[in-house]
Order: structure tokens, then sequence, then C-alpha cells
């Protein structure tokens, strides 16, 4: 919008920029708070294309190899190679004969991946009428909107290990793979096919690209700066109230948790929805995180490391349908000092464990210490180290951070979860029904959850509130 010659100012509650994308630091190590995953990285140079710019003027990708490591067990591991020959020499390993099943899945991912990332996700999906297109509604079979994820790659491939590898990304939609629809390997595509790549720096290195892009076209961002209420007179934008003092607004983009604008910053006339609907609507896991800093170095794991070594399934019912803390709980370990040898002190480890958990539950610190003591047995169990004597830094952040930090809807980490009932017009609106002037972004409405998505998101309101400030002008 500040390209298009607008005076743009960015109000952020915390005291930096990027929402979840912060950082922390503490005795020379450097954490990312919340994304790790730098996936889809063709979203990413279509952004800064739109303003002549590429990712490589503000941050170096370098493209991980292995992707990541999958636990299965005590000495049952599974690295899952950049190049697609050394893939496809996998899966046969496993599988024998599967290589020429994935060709034909991915095939198939590709084919959804360009449909729904080039006609799909650019709509702002103000109405299904956006939808009524022949030659969309042809694609939408080959799509497979109705079908589940889970049914989707049994077709393909019959060893659990495999479909359990294929089942994986959907987790960053929020879901189970039964309750996806099978649209969604195009996210295999994109994992397996486009590859997991890490920004040198750390992911806030996005969000400090975005900062340099916004100030050199002319936004303003004030930081420590709480919205506190939107005041509308006439419907139309007007006062914002801050702790920082009143802003005049000709429109707004709201890009703060949904809910929490919807319910509390707007008076009730002026929201789209009930208390009753943002209860019913499926929720993606928050998370438990812990941040953790060694003084020495651990041996035998990748940059990104996933722990599968139980039932995938109980995990997901104590998610979804009886909210609850965790039996046994699967977990992902990232050591990015693997990568970046400026996360950690010389000799040191950079590592964050995350567990993914209901929406809503009860928090506490002995809870959480449970769960890390948990974690971290299993942890020594499957890789042989043992880290406890060498932790210098700790650092936990579960449901009730994410409340406090970002106003999130039960403590959610990821936004809605991205079922058939929650995808494209049947997610919350990203035009505001009762405000001329103000829409909505991020990862509770249109297109979902996710960096990439997010960017989106951010994009499509951007050209939705220039077209009605044109409108307006003329």
């Amino acid at each position: 919008m500040a390209k298009e010659g607008y005076n743009v100012t960015v109000l952020e509650k915390n005291d930096q920029p990027g929402g979840r994308a912060r950082v922390w630091e503490q005795d020379g190590f450097k954490f990312d708070m919340g994304p790790s995953w730098y996936w889809m990285p063709d979203v990413f140079e279509n952004f800064f294309a739109l303003f002549g710019k590429k990712p490589a003027e503000y941050y170096q990708l370098v493209r991980l190899d292995p992707g990541y490591r999958v636990y299965f067990g005590n000495d049952d591991v599974m690295d899952v190679p950049a190049n697609m020959i050394e893939l496809e020499t996998l899966f046969d390993s496993i599988e024998p004969g599967s290589s020429a099943a994935l060709k034909g899945f991915l095939k198939q991912a590709a084919y959804k991946y360009k449909v729904g990332m080039g006609e799909y996700v650019f709509r702002p999906s103000h109405s299904i009428t956006e939808f009524i297109d022949f030659n969309l509604i042809k694609k939408s079979f080959s799509l497979q909107l109705l079908g589940s994820m889970s049914k989707h790659v049994r077709r393909y491939f019959k060893n659990p290990k495999l479909v359990k590898l294929l089942e994986f990304p959907v987790l960053f939609l929020g879901a189970t793979p039964q309750n996806t629809p099978a649209m969604y390997s195009m996210m295999n595509y994109a994992d397996l096919a486009l590859g997991t790549w890490y920004p040198q720096g750390g992911m806030n290195q996005i969000v400090k690209a975005m900062v340099s892009l916004a100030e050199e076209l002319g936004a303003t961002i004030k930081l420590n700066t709480e919205v506190t209420k939107i005041d509308l007179a006439n419907n139309q934008a007007g006062d914002i109230i801050t702790n920082q003092g009143i802003f005049k607004a000709d429109f707004i983009i709201a890009g703060a948790d949904y809910e929490h604008v919807d319910q509390h910053l707007v008076d009730k006339p002026h929201q789209n929805y009930t208390p009753q609907y943002w209860d019913s609507r499926t929720m993606s896991p928050s998370s438990l995180l812990f941040y953790i800093g060694t003084n020495k170095k651990v041996e035998g794991i990748q940059h990104h490391n996933l722990f599968f070594d139980e039932d995938f399934e109980l995990h997901a019912k104590e998610i979804y349908t009886t909210p609850m803390w965790p039996t046994n709980p699967l977990f992902y370990v990232c050591c990015t000092s693997k990568t970046d040898k400026d996360a950690a002190p010389e000799g040191g480890e950079n590592l964050f464990f995350l567990m993914p958990i209901a929406p809503g539950l009860n928090d506490d610190d002995s809870i959480r210490e449970k769960y890390f003591n948990l974690m971290l047995d299993r942890f020594q169990r499957i890789t042989g180290q043992d880290i406890r004597s060498s932790i210098v830094v700790k650092r936990s952040y579960a449901l009730n951070n994410f409340k406090a930090d970002y106003h999130s809807f039960k403590g959610n980490a990821y936004g809605l979860a991205n079922t058939l009932a929650q995808t494209a017009f049947f997610k919350p609106a990203m035009r505001a029904k009762h405000i001329k002037n103000m829409l909505y972004t991020g990862q509770l409405t249109v297109p979902g959850p996710g960096v990439p998505p997010a960017i989106i998101s951010g994009q499509v309101a951007a050209m939705e509130a220039i077209k009605v400030l044109k409108k307006v002008k003329s």
C-alpha cells in the first residue's frame, strides 16, 4: 500500500515486529521464537518481486540436505534427501517399487500446487461466486477437495513409515490427515520437490527484510503500541485507541488475532461473528516450546528432527477429539546451530523443542516441566545424547504466553485448522461485514495458516483495500 502512495502506519503490540516470528537472545544464543521451516520459496520470491527485489538482496538461503530427519524409534531413522533420485531410492528401500508411485503422487501434487497457489489462494473469498468458474470447477475435481489426505496417501503407499512421512506436512495445516482435504498433498510437493530451506541468520531475517522494504517505501512502524479499541463513527474506520494515544485512520487492516479484534476491539454491532461462532471453530494446535542452549555439541542430529516413535493417531485424538495433555506425544527438535554458526556460542548448540498440544488446555509450570523431562528422556534414549547437564539457557513458552503476547484465541499457535468446512469462503471472512473501511488478514482468515499463506493473506488484503480506496476516491 505504501508503494501505491498510501500513508501506512503499522501498530505493533510487542517490542519487535514480526508477530510470532520474533527473536529471543540470551548469553550468545539467538532463538527464532516461532516459525522454523522455510518452505515454498517461490512465495517469497513472488512477494519481493512486487517491489523489484529478490530475497537474496536481504538474506542468504541454504537448502538443507537432508531436509529433515525422522526418528521412528531406537536405531530406526530416516533422513529425507534433497535430491529426487536419492529420495526415490529411499522409497524403494522401504517399500519395493514405490518410487514409481512417488513419481505419480508428486506429479499430481505438483498440479495441485500450481492451481492452488496460482488460482485459489489469491482470491479474497468474499463469496462463493468467486469460484463459480467452469475451468476452476473442472480443476477442483482434480484437486480432490472432498477426499481426505489420509485415504489419498494410502492409495499410493502401504508402508506405515512412508504414510507417516507423507502425512506429516498437514500438521502445519492444523488438522488430522483424516480431516484434511486431499488437495493439500500439494504440501508434499512443497516439501519433497521444492525443498526445505534456511535463511542464514534465522527466520527473523524475513521480518527484517520486510521492515527494511516497508520503511524504504515510507511506511511507519510503531512498536510497543497496543490497540485497545477501534472506535467507529458512522460505520467508517475512525479512531484507533492505543496505549500510546489515538491514531486516525481512513482504512484499517487488522493483522492481529482475528477473534481478539472481532470480539474485543470493536463494539458488538460491528462484530462479524458471535462468541458461539468462534467457540465452534476447529482450531489448529497450540504448542509447548522450549528454547534450549547447551555448552556442548549435540552429535548425530540434523537441523530438523521429527520424533515419530509414538502413536500418531493417539496424539492427534488428544489434540482434536478429546482435548487433553497428551499421553505419549510426538515432538520436534530444531537445531539451527547445525546450519548457522551464529545461532549459538562456539562449542554450544541452539535447540528448539516443540510438542503440539490442544488449544484451550490449562497451562502451568509443573505441567511444562513434566513434558520437558519426558521429551528429554525420549531424546536421550533415541539419539543417545544426554544434554541435561549441558543446558545453560532454558525458556518455556506455551498457551498462556500465546494468549499474553498475541491475544491468541484459546492459545492457538497456527490459526484455524484447514478442514474442508474451513476452506476458502468457509473461513472467517476477510471483509468486515459491518465496517465499510476495514479488512482482516492473517492466519485466521484466507488462505490459512503458515508463513507463506500469511504473506499471501497480507497481499490479498492490501489489493482489496486499494480497490475500496480507489472507488471512494473516484
